[in-house]
């Protein structure tokens, strides 16, 4: 019997891609704009220690999958992620070159992890499925959306595009194995909503800290800008506010999203080549 409900022409392996990133972090890279310089900036920091979470979570489950494309794709995941951890965990000792905290920032989220990795394995793999929808829709957004992106630097939008591409070709992963494994549809729904609020906490605490940096935290005109590219016009949250309550439906999945066609557009327009 077939679990993985991972679509037909979509595959979850690892490229082996390195962004060097250092130049680009001395600067405001994202056309020279505090707020998404640092909004962004802000989700890289979560990355590293959040996704190795997400590896470890999925790790406690892998002997008890039999589905063997589960098990292919579960290999894929872990190496997906692992790649991306490496690239943010560069990304975030370059913006100690800009003179951030970034050792205060990581002890912080840190101390929040080592917490999560203390929970009963259930509890922890429906947290990775929640905190791995945010990152599905965000991916989705990213590559439906390119504008959001429009005048940063070409190496930074080559960075998240390919984070979003494999953040895509995954999302159900880890759904899969919580499907298969643990199944309880009130402790992933329940879990959600812790998952969002520290997605939401960290994100924000992390901004606050770079844009003090920056000499911009209280800084009318960053807050305004800020404000209206999460919330206004484009409104990169409020976008996508519907697809992130959609994971409290019953029965949700992540392919019910189905964004293949989005998928091989970027891919074409990426050029990655086949994953290694």
């Amino acid at each position: 019997m077939t679990i993985s409900s991972t679509p037909e022409g979509v595959c979850v392996k690892p490229r082996h891609l390195h962004f060097d990133v250092s130049e680009d972090l001395k600067t405001l890279w994202h056309g020279d704009d505090a707020f998404r310089t640092a909004f962004f900036n802000a989700l890289s920091l979560q990355f590293p220690d959040g996704e190795q979470q997400f590896i470890n979570a999925v790790r406690l489950y892998r002997d008890k999958i039999q589905d063997p494309k589960l098990k292919g794709e579960i290999r894929g995941f872990i190496g997906q992620e692992a790649l991306h951890s490496r690239e943010h965990k560069a990304y975030n000792e370059a913006l100690k070159a800009r003179g951030y905290d970034i050792e205060g920032l990581d002890r912080r989220f840190q101390k929040h992890m080592e917490w999560v990795g203390k929970l009963p394995p259930s509890r922890q793999l429906a947290g990775t499925c929640g905190a791995e929808h945010y990152t599905a829709v965000l991916a989705n957004a990213i590559l439906r959306h390119p504008e959001w992106l429009e005048g940063a630097t070409p190496t930074m939008t080559r960075l998240w595009q390919w984070h979003a591409i494999e953040e895509t070709e995954h999302k159900s992963v880890a759904f899969d194995v919580y499907r298969e494994c643990v199944g309880d549809e009130n402790l992933r729904r329940i879990v959600f909503l812790f998952v969002t609020w520290n997605f939401f906490r960290y994100t924000f605490l992390n901004t606050c800290s770079l844009l003090k940096t920056d000499g911009k935290l209280w800084s009318l005109r960053t807050w305004m800008g800020g404000l209206n590219f999460l919330w206004g016009k484009p409104g990169i949250l409020r976008q996508c506010l519907p697809e992130f309550l959609a994971y409290l439906r019953k029965g949700f999945h992540p392919w019910q999203q189905d964004n293949r066609e989005l998928l091989e557009k970027n891919l074409r327009q990426f050029d990655v080549g086949d994953p290694a």
